[in-house]
């Protein structure tokens, strides 16, 4: 039931007219946060942590965008499946592919890891389409059909998923066959994760990343694809090579290099807060509950 409803909502947003469809999915993201306050105390109080400087009217006026912008990207992501590659190709730019193609020039492989903010999933379109051997590291959903729908569209953006759970089994080799990783790493890990600072608090972070990364000598981007103004809509995907030097010890590495790229991508999020999704409980594991 619960996937006939989202195939008919899916069907039905397909069909409309993209500017009514991205306003309706911010109307539905209004709704959910601001009128039924669905994770609105969560929002709001990740806010205050994150932005202590700034006053409640501020906060309350981005916690409303970041719920509006959830809303819209979830439409824009439905209609993803659509969409030709020749279509993805015109609606997004890539800043800083070059450097990610001489990486592969040379017949090594690359990690991008991303945050959940702006699009990830027009991210990775953005990447594969343009010919980039994109590998996506992905949570399976609850929900079987709707976990095999989505990874249908990413494939015909010629993404290949990998589950999270085997991740480990292949990552490695991925890399070592000269193709790129795509990782989201900013997800709060109860068990195995290291505490690096976030907006100055520690926060539960998975090493994957970095260990990989160490282990064969391939590169970290952080890549990030923001919503860029006005209709039709597109997005802006930047790559940011995350410059480390390692110093041979792979724990003490590992760690230095996942707060190098959580660094990077606060910076991001700090000039586009309402494009982050405030909704995760980031913090939510604290120092001796489980984390590194």
């Amino acid at each position: 039931m619960e996937y006939l409803a989202y195939r008919l909502a899916v069907g039905v947003l397909r069909l409309a007219p993209e500017r009514p469809a991205l306003r309706l999915g911010e109307a539905m993201g209004w709704l959910a946060g601001v009128l039924f306050r669905v994770r609105w105390r969560s929002v709001t109080d990740h806010l205050r942590k994150a932005f202590p400087e700034r006053d409640q009217e501020w906060r309350g006026r981005v916690a409303r965008a970041c719920f509006r912008h959830l809303g819209r990207e979830a439409v824009a992501t439905f209609r993803l499946g659509g969409m030709t590659l020749e279509q993805m190709r015109e609606r997004t730019e890539v800043v800083g592919l070059e450097a990610l193609e001489a990486v592969l020039a040379e017949g090594r492989g690359a990690i991008v890891v991303t945050g959940h903010f702006g699009n990830w999933e027009m991210g990775g379109a953005a990447l594969a389409v343009r010919g980039i051997p994109l590998d996506v590291v992905a949570q399976r959903q609850r929900n079987p059909l709707f976990d095999s729908d989505l990874n249908r569209n990413r494939a015909r953006m010629n993404m290949s998923v990998m589950d999270r759970a085997e991740a480990p089994k292949w990552v490695l080799r991925s890399l070592r066959e000269g193709r790129v990783v795509a990782i989201v790493g900013d997800q709060n890990l109860r068990r195995g994760g290291v505490f690096v600072e976030f907006f100055g608090r520690p926060a539960s972070t998975a090493r994957g990343a970095a260990v990989f990364a160490l282990r064969t000598g391939c590169p970290i981007f952080l890549g990030i694809a923001m919503r860029e103004p006005g209709f039709p809509q597109r997005y802006r995907v930047t790559l940011e090579p995350v410059a480390f030097t390692p110093t041979g010890d792979l724990d003490a590495d590992a760690v230095r290099l996942t707060e190098a790229h959580t660094r990077h991508l606060e910076a991001r999020v700090r000039r586009a807060p309402e494009q982050y999704f405030w909704q995760h409980r980031r913090w939510k594991t604290r120092p001796g509950e489980g984390g590194g």
